[in-house]
């Protein structure tokens, strides 16, 4: 049975994409072992499903758009540059929500708990809204220099933008990275 590695996200807009973009910039040359995430690959993750087998696909964009259907559209703004799991040992860096947090959380509440139904195990970590920007290779922690700017950068002006839409990722690895393709896109109620 043919699989696809599948994940349910929002895209960045123009606005964060760019301030994204400029943060990475800023933060590349403190450190060489951070792989940072393709500029076309910026995302608000509401749930990683991983490998789905084909026949299943269609179930979960109906269900992603029920749960949109029924939740307005909201502004939604980047507000801090952080890591996890801490600052002073980041493995992943990240862009974290600041107005529409609360609105993201909850249209990932009801995605998640409609995928359980479909089968798929909820996160046992509390959702933390973020966009992720980079990952630390591993056995490393990025260096003091990084640490000390991401300390910094904890009141962040990172952009605003419309959430109107979820989509359905499909990704394919390769060693250049990850490669991702929309397989389903929901309105949110009133959205596009």
């Amino acid at each position: 049975m043919s699989t696809t590695r599948t994940f349910i996200a929002i895209p960045a807009n123009d606005e964060l994409y760019a301030r994204a973009l400029a943060t990475i910039d800023e933060l590349r040359p403190l450190t060489d072992n951070v792989r940072w995430v393709a500029p076309d690959n910026l995302h608000w993750t509401l749930q990683f499903l991983g490998e789905v087998e084909d026949v299943t696909l269609y179930e979960i964009c109906r269900d992603v758009a029920r749960v949109c259907d029924s939740t307005e559209p909201f502004e939604l703004s980047g507000l801090v540059v952080s890591a996890f799991p801490n600052i002073e040992k980041p493995r992943t860096i990240w862009l974290g929500a600041g107005e529409g947090g609360a609105e993201l959380r909850q249209l990932q509440d009801g995605i998640e708990d409609r995928m359980a139904k479909l089968g798929f195990r909820p996160e046992r970590r509390k959702y933390t809204p973020h966009l992720t920007i980079g990952r630390v290779h591993q056995g490393s922690h990025g260096g003091a220099a990084l640490s000390g700017r991401l300390a910094e950068l904890t009141d962040f002006d990172g952009g605003m933008m419309e959430v109107d839409e979820v989509i359905v990722y499909g990704s394919e690895l390769s060693r250049d990275g990850p490669t991702y393709h929309v397989i389903g896109r929901a309105p949110l109620a009133g959205g596009s």
